[in-house]
């Protein structure tokens, strides 16, 4: 979705058409406030909020659940991110706009003796689902003011995972003359190559702290590390972006295995969903991705599905039909980016999940309404997951 609007504009969508898709127009006036009605229920009554996470040992925590780089005007929710929490200990997945004073407000479970003894010191790792601005915004702000606020104390280097370079730049949509890139050596830098770049781009900060306040340097705090995706799956990043697979295992400490498996977010590629084991349970993120039979196969059996969703009236609204074959592209392009709210549940059944939890919303100002409709074809408990919620997984 990253690249949807200027792609609008080039396609001949007018400011009050986009504006009215994002809440701000009579087009969207009846979806776009966010104000806050009670948990919705369908007409079974049915509750769609996590249950008490009560005194279980591995819990999620909702930071962020905002899906896409907007600010949804109207809308409350900060940047895609989820904290696990095993014990003592946790692990980010995404690192979205807003996710440390996220972790300032959450309740991880986990206590700090003064202002700059935590949340941080209690990370475990960071896993990122792919490099789209709004999983990744807030990662420098994890390292670089991380040192003030317990990273500094972490016991052992911090492992940072994602996705690695796709290897060649994606093909061009539509048609036209071909941009020139950025960064033409390097056009698609990893996950390392990104973390490390980080470094170097804020090395005045860094060095500051090191030799100013006597800070670690970051070397000695985290390591960057690319998914180690199969290789004959890392073949045709343009031309076959999700093939069929089986997870693979990739990382595994005293509290958690994760395994990975490639999502359908073209053409984004590699772009990544993570099976977590744990003592208690399973825990099993999406990503970003549209339907691909790898989500119910690293899902199958999980307790908690963490699920991405996509209101199908806000593409509708900017791109309204009569469409030319260009809008017509744009719209199909963006719908089979992600997952539709008429299908999300049908994933979670399929994979015979416990609980599906709904995050990454797109658009995300909608009331719980909308999403609501997620549990039509699904058997198990639906969680329109808001900021700051807490869930508790398998075992108390």
């Amino acid at each position: 979705m990253c690249e949807i609007l200027g792609r609008a504009a080039a396609a001949g969508i007018g400011r009050r058409a986009m504006l009215a898709s994002l809440g701000l127009g009579a087009a969207a006036a009846g979806l776009g406030a966010m104000a806050g009605p009670a948990r919705a229920t369908d007409p079974a009554r049915r509750e769609f909020g996590p249950a008490p996470a009560g005194s279980s040992n591995t819990r999620l925590v909702l930071l962020g659940t905002s899906g896409g780089p907007p600010y949804w005007p109207g809308g409350s929710r900060e940047g895609i991110s989820t904290a696990l929490v095993v014990g003592d200990r946790y692990y980010i997945i995404d690192a979205g706009h807003g996710v440390m004073g996220q972790l300032r407000k959450a309740r991880l479970g986990i206590n700090y003796e003064t202002d700059m003894d935590g949340p941080l010191d209690a990370l475990g790792g960071i896993f990122l689902t792919h490099l789209h601005s709004d999983h990744v915004a807030d990662l420098n702000n994890i390292l670089s003011e991380g040192i003030f606020n317990g990273l500094q104390h972490v016991e052992k280097k911090v492992p940072i995972w994602g996705p690695g370079n796709r290897g060649e730049l994606p093909e061009l949509f539509g048609g036209g003359k071909a941009p020139k890139p950025l960064n033409p050596r390097n056009p698609t830098p990893g996950t390392k190559q990104m973390t490390d770049l980080l470094v170097q781009a804020f090395a005045t900060d860094f060095n500051d702290r090191l030799f100013d306040n006597r800070k670690p340097r970051p070397d000695e705090l985290w390591e960057a590390f690319d998914v180690p995706v199969p290789k004959e799956y890392m073949k045709n990043p343009n031309s076959d972006p999700c093939p069929a697979m089986e997870p693979f295992d990739f990382f595994e400490d005293d509290r958690i295995k994760v395994s990975a498996i490639l999502a359908n977010h073209a053409p984004v590629f590699p772009s990544l969903a993570y099976r977590f084991e744990t003592e208690e349970g399973s825990v099993v993120f999406s990503g970003d991705t549209g339907l691909t039979p790898n989500i119910t196969t690293l899902a199958q059996g999980a307790d908690v599905l963490v699920h991405e969703v996509l209101d199908k009236t806000w593409p509708e609204s900017l791109f309204p039909q009569p469409r030319s074959d260009a809008q017509e592209g744009l719209y199909q392009h963006l719908i089979q980016a992600h997952t539709l709210i008429e299908d999300v549940g049908k994933v979670a059944q399929a994979a015979n999940v416990g609980t599906l939890v709904l995050s990454h919303l797109v658009p995300g100002n909608r009331p719980d309404e909308v999403w609501a409709r997620c549990a039509e074809d699904f058997d198990g408990k639906l969680v329109i997951g808001r900021d700051l919620d807490v869930i508790g997984v398998g075992t108390q």
